[in-house]
């Protein structure tokens, strides 16, 4: 007889019980330091029409990663492989009905069918950030940076442990068009390359660009552009979006976030989709030394539903990245289970007792596990302490007709008679 395989789907994790209190404590974090500015939280569906993702989604995403099928309809979906389309449908949708800006967040489960490794599955959930229709797109930016330092001060990291780095579309585009010449159909390949430059050899860099049709001075003046960073702005502030990200640092530094917050413009992103400051969140530990999640403003997509358009900027940061990183720092440990009594039954008859019990406990606000059968004492110890709980109360024959119960301390052992209020004193 073949038995079914008690792993999960290739890409996908179980969550037991330690997990799932290590999720529930990131996603905890997430949800107070996000709602600390304002935001408000909302869902939508697993599965999507595949055209929301044919006109605004990577073409990497829609090509090689979607999990797409047919329904009994013969519609065409799909499951949803990021929550930004979706954001933008649901904005147009309640376009006129919601106040601006809009501050709205989610953590939704997304799937791509890629391969897994390292800080990528195929199934993860993803806190998204979204600020539609501000009337300050400078002042929208800088809050949306804020909130990435913040979210990860939340769990107690600091400039030690990571950095952001932003760059502008506007000003690459400048780069690429009018101080290399470059043809715009080559400026994709290229940023894909300049992704890319700290990953490969120079030589190989060199013959990438070389194969784009990049000369030699031209691949000068590209260097110039990526090593002197903010010097290059100043001497080429004739560039749209220099004045812009100049103005920005040195607002990011008034807010004390000048040791979290970089300027380089190496950092490219999703070229068709963002449109203005585009930003990565990097770790800096040498076992780890990756990105964590990144984001930018993106102005075209409202406008893909319809004639009314709003200007936009946020980001998506993943579950699996997040705990790496929360790991390897040491930021978030295995949590203990919340349970803060166990009720070990000496006698099964006393069940009845055991439940009214641990009924008032719970409404007085504790919470109880009740030994689901008598058995000897010492077991029940030693279940209680496997699972993490505290404090044991013993009920047998004399403490239900008394009222009051023998309480054991396990980490003290201490043992002491209590009634119910002392109980929960």
């Amino acid at each position: 007889m073949a038995y079914l395989s008690t792993q999960p789907y290739k890409g996908t994790r179980d969550f037991f019980p330690a997990d799932m209190r290590f999720r529930e404590a990131m996603f905890g974090v997430m949800h107070r330091v996000v709602r600390s500015y304002g935001f408000d939280q909302i869902d939508a569906p697993l599965v999507e029409p595949v055209d929301l993702y044919l006109a605004k989604t990577s073409e990497e995403i829609v090509g090689q990663q979607i999990y797409s099928f047919k329904d009994r309809g013969d519609r065409l979906v799909a499951i949803r492989p990021e929550m930004t389309p979706t954001v933008a449908r649901m904005v147009a949708g309640r376009f006129h009905e919601t106040p601006k800006p809009i501050r709205w967040y989610s953590i939704p489960n997304v799937w791509r069918y890629e391969q897994p490794g390292k800080g990528r599955l195929r199934e993860h959930w993803q806190l998204n950030c979204d600020i539609f229709g501000a009337a300050s797109e400078k002042l929208a930016d800088l809050e949306i940076l804020n909130l990435s330092v913040d979210l990860l001060r939340g769990y107690g990291a600091d400039s030690t442990h990571f950095k952001v780095y932003l760059s502008h579309r506007e000003i690459l585009n400048g780069v690429l068009g009018g101080e290399l010449k470059l043809a715009p159909e080559k400026w994709p390949n290229i940023a894909r390359i300049m992704d890319k430059r700290a990953k490969v050899k120079p030589e190989a860099y060199a013959e990438m660009l070389a194969a784009e049709g990049v000369t030699a001075l031209q691949k000068a003046e590209l260097d110039f552009f990526l090593i002197e960073k903010l010097d290059y702005l100043k001497k080429k502030y004739h560039l749209a979006g220099a004045a812009y990200v100049i103005e920005v640092m040195e607002e990011l530094a008034s807010l004390g976030l000048g040791d979290f917050i970089e300027y380089d413009p190496g950092v490219v992103r999703g070229f068709d989709y963002y449109t203005g400051l585009v930003f990565e969140v990097f770790d800096t530990h040498p076992e780890n030394r990756r990105s964590l999640f990144g984001g930018g403003r993106y102005n075209n997509l409202v406008g893909a539903f319809g004639k009314d358009t709003l200007n936009a900027v946020g980001f998506g940061m993943g579950d699996v990245t997040l705990e790496n990183f929360l790991r390897t720092h040491a930021l978030l440990g295995d949590l203990p289970r919340n349970v803060d009594i166990y009720i070990a039954l000496l006698d099964e008859k006393l069940g009845g007792h055991a439940l009214q019990l641990a009924g008032s406990l719970r409404a007085r606000g504790l919470s109880c596990e009740i030994a689901l059968g008598a058995g000897k004492l010492g077991k029940q110890f030693q279940e209680a302490e496997k699972k993490q709980i505290p404090r044991v109360l013993i009920l047998g024959e004399n403490e239900a007709q008394s009222g009051i119960y023998a309480v054991k301390n396990l980490a003290t052992g201490e043992q002491v008679n209590l009634t119910p209020d002392q109980i929960v004193k």
